[in-house]
């Protein structure tokens, strides 16, 4: 049984687990923000605290008029190993949370991930995400004053927004309504002329035969008396 045993294991040896921390801290003071299972979120956290906490008391000794805490730099180097993020740590962290007494740190849940349903959760500096404190604060104030007040306070903004009523305008003149276009009649098709059935007679007249009166006189001329 794990009876007052305190820390997580998370499943690590002591030195990956050291490692682990080591680089999640160094994330979140870099980037000020990380993301990460709520587990290791909350172990990075306590890590994390107690290395801004070192920074920070040297930084106050520093402005009592102390000489520069060298020693505090180097403590904090053994797991700080990115130089830039260390000179970030004494000189821009360190002065921002100087009058915190504590709690540098914010771990939001986010739920479960997708695919194997760990835990996930947000891992940020307090100090640089203020738009959570601010929503907070808001929310608090709404629920200490009482109902009476917040619709005395509801009412008195209505009032205080709204615009005076508008002098009704002259109407517009009525716009004329387009003149639909006229389709376009079409033309019935012209009727076919029927064919004319002329007699042409005069080309086709037979050549005409001879009466017998004709033929009687010419034999008579034929013949004289």
């Amino acid at each position: 049984m794990r009876h007052r045993v305190e820390g997580r294991k998370l499943k690590r040896t002591a030195s990956h687990r050291k490692a682990l921390l080591q680089t999640l801290t160094t994330s979140l003071i870099r980037h000020k923000r990380i993301k990460t299972t709520e587990a290791k979120a909350k172990e990075a956290s306590r890590f994390a605290e107690a290395i801004i906490t070192r920074a920070k008391r040297a930084h106050l000794a520093e402005q009592a008029g102390a000489v520069p805490d060298v020693h505090a730099r180097r403590m904090v180097g053994r797991d700080i190993h990115d130089n830039a993020v260390l000179r970030e740590l004494f000189t821009e962290v360190a002065p921002k949370v100087a009058n915190r007494p504590g709690g540098y740190t914010r771990v939001v849940k986010l739920g479960v991930r997708l695919g194997d349903g760990a835990r996930i959760a947000i891992l940020e500096l307090v100090d640089y995400n203020m738009e959570r404190d601010d929503s907070a604060a808001r929310s608090r104030s709404k629920n200490a004053i009482s109902r009476a007040e917040r619709v005395a306070r509801s009412r008195a903004k209505q009032a205080k927004t709204a615009t005076p009523a508008e002098t009704p305008k002259a109407a517009a003149p009525a716009e004329e309504a387009p003149v639909a276009a006229a389709a376009p009649v079409e033309e019935a098709p012209a009727a076919e002329a029927a064919p004319e059935t002329t007699h042409d007679t005069a080309a086709t007249d037979a050549p005409s035969e001879p009466t017998g009166d004709v033929d009687a006189g010419n034999e008579s001329e034929g013949n004289p008396a």
